[in-house]
């Protein structure tokens, strides 16, 4: 992780239009704040041959760890970043009767980036009619590419996988786990 956790801070959402999540980021970045686009490798064939390139794992988001007035500031009063909006927690109703801007959990967050951040081809971004959970076991990954990463096990895409949640976002399923691989977590 390269950010330290602020009390005054939280993970926001946004959403940026017509695929400009990159640009965002870097003006983002270069304002002093710490984002998170979620990527993985996609193979093309181009003129027969094999390319491979990062593709965004959700089209539009960006999730930036800043404070509540950086956050306004940048949808509100940021002429350079027109196009840049909140995505709105569909969950709740604020004070004012409206929908406020999502914001993700610390907890959420850093097995979300622990997940993406290898770059997996077989990363999937999944709607929860697609995961068959096994049970209501949380587990522990403890070997391999996803090492460390916490979720339920679930079979997706007729495979063992284990799958991260995002609330009000969706599901990351991380690639085929095997059964010597998982970890029983005791919440106790």
């Amino acid at each position: 992780m390269r950010y330290a956790e602020s009390p005054d801070k939280k993970w926001y959402v946004f959403r940026a239009s017509y695929g400009r999540e990159n640009l965002a980021s870097d003006y983002l970045v270069d304002d002093g704040t710490y984002t998170y686009i979620a990527k993985k490798y996609v193979e093309k064939y181009v003129k027969g041959k094999r390319k491979r390139y990062l593709q965004n794992l959700i089209s539009n988001l960006i999730f930036a760890y800043t404070t509540a007035e950086k956050a306004y500031a940048y949808v509100q009063q940021t002429p350079e970043l027109s196009w840049l909006s909140f995505y709105y927690n569909h969950f709740e109703i604020d004070y004012h009767q409206k929908n406020p801007p999502l914001t993700v959990s610390c907890d959420e967050m850093r097995q979300f980036i622990l997940a993406t951040c290898t770059r997996n081809k077989h990363l999937l971004y999944v709607d929860p009619s697609q995961c068959h959970f096994k049970s209501g076991d949380t587990v522990r990954v403890i070997d391999g590419p996803f090492l460390g990463v916490e979720g339920r096990v679930a079979r997706v895409s007729g495979q063992q996988r284990v799958v991260i949640s995002l609330s009000g976002i969706g599901l990351i399923s991380t690639a085929y786990i095997p059964t010597a691989f998982i970890q029983k977590i005791d919440k106790e």
